[in-house]
């Protein structure tokens, strides 16, 4: 792995997601959810799920994050969730509900992250984990296991 380059576009992707653009931004938003294990994306990520100008790059960053259907991600989106008012709150949410009502196995997991996470040292990642759980607990997914 080149972390030069992944850093250059960690970079870049933070330009873009900088832009006056809402589809830069959303754009942006998603494609750096790819590189959210990269301490220079967190804030930059967080940033563009409590977007203020456009709650598209809200769901879109966050949908991103989702289906990395890791901690990483999670964290990420606790930490803006814990932050977020209620209209960031919804569109989050609807990202929540498109990612993780498909396969009960994926939400069983993303689930059981959340609960690791209320327990977070970090108060903002605990508070926003704690929301996080309620809106997947609220969710009855299609696809079980036989």
């Amino acid at each position: 792995m080149d972390s030069d380059l992944r850093r250059a576009v960690v970079v870049t992707l933070g330009k873009l997601g900088r832009s006056d653009d809402w589809r830069d931004r959303a754009d942006a938003g998603y494609s750096l959810a790819a590189f959210a294990e990269m301490p220079e994306a967190v804030e930059l990520l967080r940033g563009l799920v409590l977007d203020r100008g456009d709650t598209f790059v809200t769901r879109r960053t966050a949908e991103g994050l989702l289906r990395r259907k890791d901690r990483v991600g999670l964290t990420i989106v606790a930490s803006a969730l814990a932050a977020a008012d209620d209209n960031h709150a919804d569109y989050i949410h609807t990202a929540i509900v498109d990612v993780f009502s498909i396969f009960s196995d994926e939400l069983d997991e993303a689930l059981r992250i959340c609960d690791e996470m209320s327990g977070d040292v970090d108060d903002r990642v605990a508070r926003g984990a704690r929301r996080l759980h309620e809106s997947l607990a609220e969710i009855d997914p299609v696809l079980r296991p036989a």
